[in-house]
């Protein structure tokens, strides 16, 4: 792909985060969204006019079909995640996915077979990774600041399904899949987790918990997030409201997570400490650009974001000079730029390793989310199977 033309996207899915994907792809200055697609004609229409980009689709398989489009982001509800991405990698479409990669370990597996087969460019969106003070508490780590690892713990947690009016498609099994708190928010910390420390999760222990079994569906379609007066009807649940996981790492690491999405006042709090034989770091998603880093010896310290302060790795992250915050929609940018820029450079033809996370990563979070559910159902420590 020639550096000097735009590279044309169209993006699959018209909810909150599709909006996201196509404001950060914006900012980057060479790509171009071209087309949406929605879950009508009517919705794809009126989104693509306020969005102002070209083309509406009300079948997504149409905009994977149209010639103009260089690259797929799928941001649309989890079930369509796998039939999409499979289309598109066979219409030769390089793939940017949301988190779950797919519903299944079995569907996840056929795409990253897949993608490797096809030499195109895939990503998952565990945007997360790139805030700059993460990449530089993965530089510290990697290069042996904290000693040996060997406590890894925190969560994520969320108030938007707190009450029993709170209903999203993200509740329903068929569209979002067995898995609701884990899959949509313990995904990201799961990656976070093992891409700071370099560990991988071997073995987990589970805890699921339903707090509101039964739900009142609205009469129509919300957005994610929406609050509104509408009719309703009562619904049994038997997605997790919230999870407790113990986790046992590669190198004898130990560590445990909680995630819940009824945690009342917690708008979107991930939080991680990692504990290790000389020192320890923690980072709370809420304040972005702050990372602790803790001492047994001499006064803890909290490092505020800087370009100069940072690590020289993960110096390109930040964007802005120090004291200018960089936060949720910066690191979905930074993501972008990472995949953007390799697909510029020619992808694995370049012989560059990818800077993101790829679909491996995608399927890797799916296999610990089935082991955590088994975990669940029979109450006992289950092994992750090794990649």
């Amino acid at each position: 792909m020639a550096r000097d033309l735009p590279i044309r996207v169209g993006v699959i899915g018209a909810g909150f985060i599709g909006p996201a994907h196509i404001e950060s792809l914006r900012r980057l200055g060479f790509v171009e969204v071209v087309a949406l697609a929605g879950s009508s004609q009517a919705s794809a229409e009126r989104k693509a006019a306020a969005l102002c980009v070209p083309r509406a689709y009300g079948d997504y398989r149409r905009l994977i079909a149209d010639p103009q489009v260089d690259v797929v982001h799928i941001t649309a509800a989890n079930v369509l995640h796998y039939p999409a991405a499979r289309a598109a990698l066979a219409a030769g479409k390089h793939v940017v996915c949301e988190k779950p990669l797919a519903m299944t370990a079995a569907e996840s597996g056929e795409l990253v077979r897949a993608a490797e087969a096809s030499g195109l460019v895939h990503a998952v969106t565990f945007n997360v990774r790139f805030y700059p003070v993460l990449q530089h508490a993965r530089a510290l780590i990697g290069r042996g600041d904290l000693g040996p690892v060997t406590l890894v713990h925190g969560g994520y947690w969320q108030d938007w399904l707190l009450l029993d009016t709170d209903y999203n498609w993200r509740v329903e099994t068929a569209q979002g899949g067995a898995l609701r708190a884990v899959g949509d928010i313990g995904s990201h910390w799961l990656d976070l987790a093992q891409h700071l420390t370099g560990l991988a999760i071997r073995a987990v222990f589970a805890d699921l918990a339903t707090v509101l079994p039964v739900r009142r569906k609205p009469a129509r379609s919300l957005d994610a997030f929406e609050t509104a007066e509408v009719e309703r009807t009562p619904v049994r649940v038997d997605t997790e409201d919230a999870a407790s996981v113990l986790l046992r790492f590669g190198g004898g690491a130990h560590g445990v997570m909680m995630v819940s999405q009824v945690s009342a006042g917690r708008k979107n709090r991930l939080a991680i400490e990692i504990d290790g034989a000389r020192g320890a770091l923690a980072w709370d998603g809420e304040r972005p650009d702050e990372l602790w880093l803790g001492h047994r010896e001499r006064p803890n310290e909290v490092l505020i974001k800087d370009p100069a302060l940072l690590d020289p790795l993960a110096r390109p992250y930040a964007r802005y000079p120090g004291g200018h915050a960089e936060g949720f929609p910066d690191s979905h940018t930074a993501i972008a730029r990472a995949i953007y820029e390799y697909i510029r450079a020619g992808g694995r033809a370049s012989g560059r390793a990818p800077g993101f996370p790829t679909f491996a990563d995608g399927h890797r979070e799916v296999v610990i989310a089935e082991c955590i559910a088994r975990s669940a159902r029979e109450e006992r420590w289950v092994e992750v199977p090794v990649p």
